[in-house]
């Protein structure tokens, strides 16, 4: 599956960051990302440090592969990258507008939260745990906005909320727009009528 050949990939780039500036090299730096605009996609594949990368690599191996049965390998290929680049875009965006500092930013969450966006609208009676909370991915959808939407505000957090968002959002609007969710769990009222009606 290409969700593994991504997770094998970025851990042998996180192995390559320990080379003297090549996190520089490839990093989201807003001061440059408009001169050397390949950075909004190399930054997807930089970690900070090992929790970022292991958190971020267990998502992907949890979600990836139910994404990626669902809508096939290029269209999870492009909904990943274009996760990936949206969020930065986003983020960049609340830099140019002074809702942000220009601190570079670096991690794949923004493509990971267009798969979970996706997923709220395919699969969304798909039971997550969110702290330990069994929760509907098509309720949680809605838990994550706010959280990143508040994040995106708060100056101190060391996240790029932002990103997160405009991954999320992109994921969302579409497999909305262009894929076919799960048909629901129970009937719908049409059905239960005609049911009781030859009971």
């Amino acid at each position: 599956m290409i969700t593994f050949y991504l997770i094998g990939i970025m851990f042998l780039v996180f192995f390559l960051q320990t080379i003297p500036g090549f996190t520089e090299a490839f990093i989201f730096n807003p001061t440059v990302a408009l001169s050397q605009p390949w950075r909004f996609v190399t930054s997807i594949f930089l970690h900070a440090d090992l929790t970022h990368i292991f958190f971020n690599m267990l998502a992907l191996l949890m979600f990836g592969p139910i994404l990626e049965n669902r809508v096939g390998q290029n269209r999870f290929l492009m909904m990943f990258f274009a996760g990936g680049i949206i969020g930065s875009v986003l983020y960049y965006l609340t830099i140019v507008v002074g809702i942000a500092p220009a601190v570079p930013a670096l991690g794949a969450s923004g493509a990971i939260y267009a798969i979970l966006g996706a997923l709220a609208v395919l699969t969304p009676e798909l039971v997550i745990y969110m702290w330990f909370v069994p929760m509907r991915m098509g309720m949680a959808v809605f838990v994550w906005v706010a959280i990143e939407f508040i994040g995106t505000f708060n100056m101190s957090s060391g996240i790029a909320s932002a990103a997160h968002l405009g991954g999320l959002a992109f994921g969302f609007i579409y497999a909305k727009l262009f894929e076919r969710p799960d048909p629901p769990r129970y009937p719908v009222e049409e059905e239960k009528q005609d049911f009781e009606f030859y009971k």
